[in-house]
């Protein structure tokens, strides 16, 4: 077992070894392995907690998330700040493997002595985002890092998670690709900060453009949230391999965040993200438990030879059984909660 008050002050002190190492903690499934991780988490916490900037990035396959990250982080370096990179990369649904190649993506970053660079395997789990996200963004965070960098595995109108722990969500879209009119759907396109149509150069260029005026026509038939000043969500274009564009969209990260943290709506935000959290765990706690209990298993066990029939699922006894088990797991729980808490 690792000895976790020394692997937290290492990570503490912005040793890159611990962090990669706390990292691969928390995204083990071994059961000693969470323990080790949920005490590693309670050091940080009790040593006090850092916060960064939290810039989720999505879009679809092939729209350059990888390059415009790249280009964006070396950005930022460059201006002395520190970048943390968190990027996901979907999993097999028949071995399980992933071949996390985004790094590869991004050469002037992994080269560069103030950034760092995490590929993850979804492992499965749904909304463009790994299982363990979340940890793994705190870690970056408590290891001194001042903005993450959340590149998405770029699924589509699903990817809505990742604004669940981001505090600016950034859309890119490909230019000419026939998805304008997705900005009046309900979906990614609302939830997104900025949008950035990207690969604006060459004989794309005028696409380019002009997909962003009719974004920003689209976006107008949404209802404002309140969540941003003026001007917000904004329609931006980009190339990184012409090196333009890129400015104005960091300019915009800053000037939400900022309008964010002066109005108070930083605090809600983080606030917000943290009841999300918990309930999205405890749920993924119900599920573990659920797998491993016997008395469940042998209710589907008994349910099962009838499953052949698809009317089975729609059977009023299949119902009640298992609300029945759902309402006995509540008694349970709710006599386990302290008064109070």
């Amino acid at each position: 077992m690792p000895d976790t008050v020394k692997l937290a002050s290492e990570l503490r002190a912005g040793n890159r070894r611990a962090l990669s190492a706390a990292i691969t903690l928390v995204e083990s499934s071994r059961h000693d392995h969470q323990e080790s991780a949920t005490e590693l988490c309670g050091e940080l916490v009790r040593a006090g907690t850092r916060e960064a900037v939290r810039v989720a990035i999505s879009g679809t396959p092939g729209v350059g998330k990888s390059t415009i990250i790249d280009a964006i982080g070396i950005r930022l370096a460059e201006q002395g700040r520190s970048v943390a990179v968190l990027a996901v990369d979907p999993s097999s649904v028949r071995t399980g493997g992933s071949i996390l190649g985004d790094k590869t993506r991004m050469g002037r970053l992994a080269n560069h002595p103030g950034t760092f660079i995490r590929p993850s395997p979804t492992n499965t789990s749904l909304g463009g985002m790994a299982l363990n996200s979340r940890e793994v963004v705190f870690l970056c965070e408590q290891a001194g890092f001042d903005h993450v960098l959340i590149e998405t595995t770029g699924v589509g109108q699903s990817e809505t998670d990742v604004s669940g722990f981001s505090d600016v969500f950034v859309l890119m879209v490909a230019p000419a690709g026939g998805d304008e009119l997705q900005g009046v759907k309900r979906g990614i396109v609302e939830v997104a900060d900025i949008l950035v149509v990207n690969k604006a150069d060459g004989q794309l260029k005028d696409s380019a453009l002009a997909t962003v005026s009719e974004y920003r026509s689209a976006i107008r038939l949404h209802t404002p949230t309140g969540s941003g000043p003026e001007g917000f969500p904004r329609v931006l274009a980009a190339s990184a391999l012409e090196d333009s564009g890129l400015d104005e969209i960091i300019k915009s990260i800053a000037e939400l965040t900022g309008w964010r943290e002066a109005n108070g709506q930083w605090q809600a935000m983080r606030r917000n993200q943290n009841i999300r959290w918990m309930e999205s765990r405890f749920r993924e706690i119900l599920i573990s438990r659920m797998k491993a209990s016997d008395s469940v298993q042998n209710l589907f066990q008994r349910i099962g030879p009838d499953a052949r029939a698809s009317a089975t699922m729609f059977n009023p006894e299949v119902r009640k059984a298992l609300e029945k088990l759902a309402d006995n797991a509540m008694a349970k729980l709710e006599d386990s909660i302290p008064a109070g808490r």
